[in-house]
């Protein structure tokens, strides 16, 4: 292919859309902490739905959005109206979003305790209302990315401008979590939720509108495939074989579920209170101080995984990555083995007394230094990796368009989010069975006293897990086709197709002519 080809086979994007566009993926990780963190705590512990029936619910749910995903994803593919193909989705999805989680959090409460059967119907109407308004928003980042840009030395920079959006949404309310734990009221008293759903849906719905400024110009039929408003209708039936053909979206499945299962379980509140506070003792003093430190060692993993994929492609770098992390959480899983309860020198230990206050003193050992060393790099590499899979997607539509000359954004974007969702999702079972293991028949929150058996689910969640999950990463993605060199070769190649479409030419006939 000719270099001149090449230069034309170019979608760039501007940096302002760069930038904002990727705001869309924290406007729904908003939703991520809101829902997904604290689901199973409010309904166990508010609503008093049994613990069990919670957690597999955040799983159950998902059958349902086997559902809605394939059947939203071919109403995006349909769509090309007044508003574009995307904007609509993530308004609608947005306004769903919201109402939803403000009677789930704020007004089912007032539901009466004797009215338990009223209770668990509307956790599971309200939750299921969530999932169509979530389904219909997060599709569109995985989706919108093939019109705002293909080219490949643009496309890994939706990583880093994602990661200030997700940090921006999901940052912010982590971060505010625990303050308002501290000082308003604790995980399974309502007044937590009154408080923080009010200020993640401002937050979402502003990341909403930057999103839309975004990809405003971009929402047009010019940028929609090979063959824009020509472009075949494709029918549901068709997925499944598509889906069938396209390997490289098969892999990037894989290596996506095995990246976000590693980060929803090592985050999970649970595990996270069981860590810091059941096991430590200290849920206060560590759990914000880890996740500063989680936060800031990721940014120049970020600034390597943007470097390394301009030069070598999002594969090579997704790899090295996910390996670092991989190393360095043996050495995460050597230091809780070697945790004691009742032996400081193997307990973690920031400080002391009030942060900023009277009595505050540094009070760290060897054990935290180690710990901070090993947790901090390998958080920095997962975190910095855990969303590249969602670049890639765009590759993967790409490349179907390339294949089959068909344009579906939306399906290629709700399959990956399906698997996505399930993954995540299947965290809550995951931990809700673990905890039951030990006997417990409530999530443990950072009160909860130690309970025998525990800092072996913590082990097993916080390490063993994400670990084989990176293995399954490292697997799938050591035989995807998609890389640096092959993605410019495909570019130039729908390019040439599209130039002869618009020329009077059919799709079959560009798609035999330019292969």
């Amino acid at each position: 292919m000719s270099q001149e080809n090449q230069n034309t086979s170019v979608n760039r994007a501007k940096m302002y859309q760069l930038a904002l566009f990727p705001m869309n993926n924290g406007a729904t990780n908003v939703y991520y902490v809101l829902i997904l963190s604290y689901i199973a705590t409010f309904a166990n512990n508010i609503l008093g739905i049994a613990m069990v029936f919670a957690s597999f619910m955040v799983t159950g749910m998902r059958i349902f959005d086997a559902i809605t995903d394939p059947i939203i994803g071919a109403l995006m593919d349909r769509t090309n109206g007044r508003f574009g193909k995307f904007r609509p989705f993530m308004v609608i999805g947005n306004v769903i979003m919201a109402v939803s989680v403000i009677i789930l959090y704020m007004l089912t409460p007032a539901i009466p305790a004797d009215m338990e059967w009223a209770r668990y119907a509307a956790f599971i109407l309200l939750y299921a209302i969530w999932v169509i308004g979530y389904t219909f928003q997060t599709s569109v980042t995985r989706s919108g990315q093939t019109v705002l840009t293909n080219d490949p030395k643009q496309r890994p920079m939706f990583t880093i401008f994602n990661t200030i959006g997700s940090m921006a949404g999901m940052g912010l309310m982590q971060f505010l979590a625990p303050i308002l734990r501290s000082n308003v009221a604790d995980y399974d008293k309502p007044e937590f939720y009154a408080i923080l759903t009010p200020i993640g849906i401002i937050a979402s719905v502003v990341l909403t509108i930057l999103a839309i400024i975004g990809i405003w110009e971009k929402d047009n039929s010019k940028y929609f495939g090979i063959g824009g408003e020509k472009q075949e209708k494709t029918k549901i039936s068709e997925y499944i074989a598509i889906l069938k053909e396209n390997k490289p979206l098969q892999r990037l499945m894989v290596a996506g579920a095995g990246c976000k299962l590693a980060l929803s379980i090592a985050t999970n509140l649970t595990v996270l209170c069981m860590l810091y506070g059941c096991m430590m003792g200290n849920y206060d003093n560590l759990y914000l101080p880890m996740m500063i430190i989680g936060y800031v060692c990721s940014v120049p993993f970020f600034i390597l995984t943007v470097r390394t994929s301009q030069k070598e492609g999002q594969k090579a770098s997704l790899m090295k990555y996910v390996s670092v992390a991989l190393i360095c959480y043996v050495g995460v899983l050597v230091l809780l083995l070697l945790w004691k309860q009742d032996n400081p020198a193997f307990n973690l230990s920031i400080y002391t007394g009030t942060l900023f206050g009277e009595g505050f003193a540094i009070n760290i050992n060897l054990y935290t230094i180690l710990f901070i060393l090993c947790f901090g790099i390998g958080y920095g590499a997962y975190y910095a990796t855990a969303d590249m899979p969602i670049p890639m997607v765009a590759d993967c539509s790409d490349y179907e368009t390339y294949r089959s000359g068909k344009y579906i954004p939306g399906i290629m974007g709700t399959l990956f989010s399906l698997v996505d969702k399930l993954v995540s999702s299947l965290s809550a079972t995951v931990v809700g069975v673990a905890v039951a293991c030990i006997g417990l028949e409530n999530l443990p929150t950072a009160e909860t006293a130690y309970a025998p058996g525990m800092n072996w689910v913590v082990i097993i969640l916080f390490c063993i897990i994400p670990m084989a999950a990176w293995v399954a990463t490292l697997w799938a993605m050591k035989g995807y086709e998609l890389s640096g060199p092959r993605m410019k070769e495909i570019q130039a190649v729908n390019a040439q197709r599209k130039e002869a479409i618009e020329n009077g030419a059919s799709i079959e006939e560009a798609m035999e002519t330019y292969k």
